[in-house]
């Protein structure tokens, strides 16, 4: 199993966060896990808590049967665990700085962009560079700062960085936010693409069209609690409202 998580069971952040309750799911190579909600039941919460950003017990979080439940962001990734946020600006990336250093600051580890605490810049600039031209990036380079990027292009080079950088694991918050049909249909076909050659994603997502088409199961969360995970193939309209609607642990299929 690619990742497992146990009973994770979190304190609200902020006051204006989410607790989390409970949350148990596997996810194994080549699939994709949709999970969809309103906003505000816990969506961040998991992304954090599955990069490392928040920590949890040891064995809450195991991926390829590690606990990794205390290691931190660059830790996980080191290991194939890899997360694209839903805030673009402010945490997917810094405005100000350009697409390389943005670059340098998810990809450093896996990309070899540093040597001995030193940036190799052309190593960096390579890889962003590569990252447009992948994932047709409209932009004058990769000096640009990322805040000068329109929406659906910034989204697409956050998700290109992550997915270049050949996760075993990628988790990612509202992957097409915001973004055009075009981006988003890039950026839906490149996660298509990635758990073809066989990565595990984990797609929380409000839209629930889009889970649908990518998704090979789903669940939902609801104030925190995620429901069991079923196919999305099996799945009515019907099944989905009570799922979303809190109904946990009941047999949703003969309602």
């Amino acid at each position: 199993m690619a990742l497992e998580v146990a009973a994770l069971s979190l304190p609200a952040p902020s006051a204006f966060g989410c607790v989390l309750r409970d949350v148990t799911f596997t996810l194994r190579q080549g699939e994709i896990l949709g999970i969809g909600g309103v906003a505000g039941n816990g969506q961040d919460e998991v992304l954090a808590a599955l990069s490392g950003e928040r920590l949890t017990d040891p064995e809450r979080v195991r991926l390829d049967g590690r606990a990794i439940g205390r290691l931190g962001p660059n830790a996980r990734r080191a290991l194939g665990l890899l997360a694209a946020p839903e805030e673009r600006l402010g945490h997917a990336a810094a405005p100000d700085m350009s697409l390389t250093e943005n670059a340098v600051l998810s990809a450093a580890t896996r990309e070899g962009l540093t040597r001995h605490g030193f940036i190799r810049w052309g190593a960096a600039r390579a890889f962003a560079s590569r990252v447009i031209a992948a994932f047709d990036v409209r932009t004058p380079g990769p000096e640009t700062a990322a805040r000068a990027l329109s929406g659906g292009n910034l989204q697409k080079f956050v998700i290109g960085r992550e997915v270049l950088q050949r996760p075993r694991v990628l988790v990612v918050n509202q992957p097409t936010w915001g973004v055009d049909a075009a981006a988003a249909a890039a950026i839906r076909q490149a996660l298509l693409d990635l758990a073809a050659d066989g990565a595990a994603i984990l797609c929380i997502s409000q839209d629930l069209d889009e889970l649908m088409e990518i998704a090979d199961r789903f669940a939902a969360l609801n104030e925190g609690r995620l429901s069991e995970a079923r196919p999305t193939a099996s799945l009515s309209l019907d099944e989905i409202g009570l799922m979303m609607g809190g109904a946990h642990g009941m047999e949703v299929a003969h309602v």
